[in-house]
Parts: structure tokens; sequence; C-alpha cells
């Protein structure tokens, strides 16, 4: 079974609606997926319903964003009761925080000389009623003719540390996992590669994360080098924490291909095999 537990929908800052995410995920191959759109499981209704159609096993599934030693982490959430008041009320709040951000990158567009990007980069989008993120403002940068590609976009305007990267004030991790402890979810630290940690650093937050009820790392997001995937692995093992590994997907031929993903090693506990019985589950998932 090929499996798929990390990819985004424009309900934050993927490219194909969510039942196109299944139905290319499932013409790729893949029988189990999560969506983990950041900060909102608004995608999953639609996701859910294309998936019973063609028989994928979906997982809800969540990216949460937080804080923690002073740097912006990533938290993956799974299989959770979509009913939970408590994690309702976190992703309203961080709905209205992103609008709050996205209205401040085109403050500074503008002021820049860039106007109209926020009416552009909601244009741009298949779920209007959601804040654009940075992909989409620079979508309409492009199609406006103020940059050449994404690439400049980013690197000019939008990047990190640039105008257009605007700060998020994101709730601490202790929050985040409190509110998804409450709602039953299965939790993995995701990527841990991304944070600019040393690596003392990084096993000091994987072991503030177990104690908060974290169970699980991802191991591999999406091509990441193989000498990250093992030491991670072995993170996980010195841990006694499960794995967990997906594409990180936004959109087609972009960075990651859905299902595709460095497959972790033998010998590992992955949290996925508690998604699936036993008889469904074989060793074939993403890409070498």
């Amino acid at each position: 079974m090929k499996i798929d537990l990390h990819c985004h929908s424009p309900t934050s800052d993927g490219m194909l609606a969510p039942d196109e995410l299944v139905q290319r995920a499932h013409d790729r191959g893949i029988r189990l997926l999560s969506l983990t759109d950041h900060d909102t499981v608004a995608g999953i209704g639609q996701a859910s319903s294309k998936a019973q159609e063609l028989g994928l096993h979906l997982v809800n599934g969540v990216e949460l964003s937080c804080n923690w030693g002073g740097a912006t982490i990533h938290i993956l959430g799974y299989d959770f009761c979509l009913q939970n008041n408590v994690l309702n009320e976190l992703f309203e709040q961080m709905h209205e925080a992103r609008w709050l951000r996205a209205k401040e990158i085109d403050r500074r567009l503008e002021k820049a000389g860039f106007a109209g990007c926020l009416e552009g980069a909601q244009q741009l989008q298949k779920h209007q009623a959601m804040p654009p993120a940075r992909p989409h403002f620079a979508s309409f940068m492009v199609n406006k003719g103020y940059v050449s590609d994404h690439g400049q976009a980013f690197k000019k305007w939008l990047g990190a540390g640039k105008l257009g990267d605007v700060k998020q004030h994101w709730p601490e991790l202790e929050k985040i996992m409190h509110c998804l402890v409450t709602a039953d979810a299965r939790i993995s630290l995701a990527h841990p590669y991304q944070y600019n940690f040393t690596n003392s650093k990084r096993r000091r937050l994987v072991a503030q994360f177990k104690e908060l009820g974290g169970e699980a790392v991802e191991v591999s997001n999406g091509m990441q080098p193989p000498d990250q995937v093992a030491v991670l692995s072995k993170m996980a093992t010195d841990f006694a924490l499960k794995v967990t590994a997906g594409s990180d997907f936004h959109a087609p031929h972009q960075f990651a291909e859905i299902g595709s993903y460095r497959t972790p090693g033998k010998g590992l506990d992955y949290l996925w095999h508690d998604f699936v019985l036993p008889e469904e589950f074989t060793p074939a998932m993403g890409a070498q």
C-alpha cells in the first residue's frame, strides 16, 4: 500500500482542490492519504467525499504552526475528532491571524509599488474564503509582470528576511500539543531538518515534544537527503518514537510530487500501521 501522510490543498498553500488532490493521489497508486493543510481542516470534507468514492483511505490531518525556542515549528496531527471544540477554537484563532498576516504582506508590497496584491492573490485561490499565502502572492506577482517567476518573487520580495516575510505570532508548542491531545490526535513532529537548529537543540525539541504527548517524528519529507533520513530515523529510535513520512506536496511537479519521498529504513515503528489493517499493509511506500 502506497502511503502519503503530508500534503496540502488550496485551503492553505497548495494548488489542487481537495478532491483533485485525492484523485491525483489515487491515480499515482496511493491508498492511504492524509490531507495536512496548514492550521485548518476546511478541505477535509471535500477530500473525504472523493476518497470514499475512490475507495482511498483518508486520515484526518492538519499541520499546525507554533513557536518553540524563538523559532516557528510545525506539528502534524492525525486521526483526531473533527468536532472537538478546543481544536476548532484554535483553528478560528489561527484563521484570523493568517488574515492579518495576509493584509500586512499586501500593505508592505503596495508601499513598495506593487498594487492590488491581496485582491489578486485571492482571485488565484480556489478557496477564496481562506487567507492567501505567500505562494498565492507570488503567482499574482508573476501574472502581473512584477517579477519573472516564483523564484524571483521569493528571492527578492517574499522569502525569508525579505519585505513580504511577515512574521506570525504563533501559539507556543505547549498550547498546540494540549489542543491536539485533547482531540485524541496522533501527533508527529514535522520535518525537523527544516529548522535551523544544531543537533543538540533538535534533540531538545524532540525530548520536549515527547513529554507533551508527541508520539512520532517525520523522518522523511519529500526527496530529503538520505543522510538526514538516517539521522532522524536514529533519533526516533533513541527517543522510542514512531515515524511518519510524506511528500509535502503543494502543486503538480513542484518541489515534490504526491507520493514521492525517501522510503524510511527497516526496523522502525511506523505510525501508519495504526491506520490500516495488517493484511492491507505492504512496505511499498513512497519513492527511493
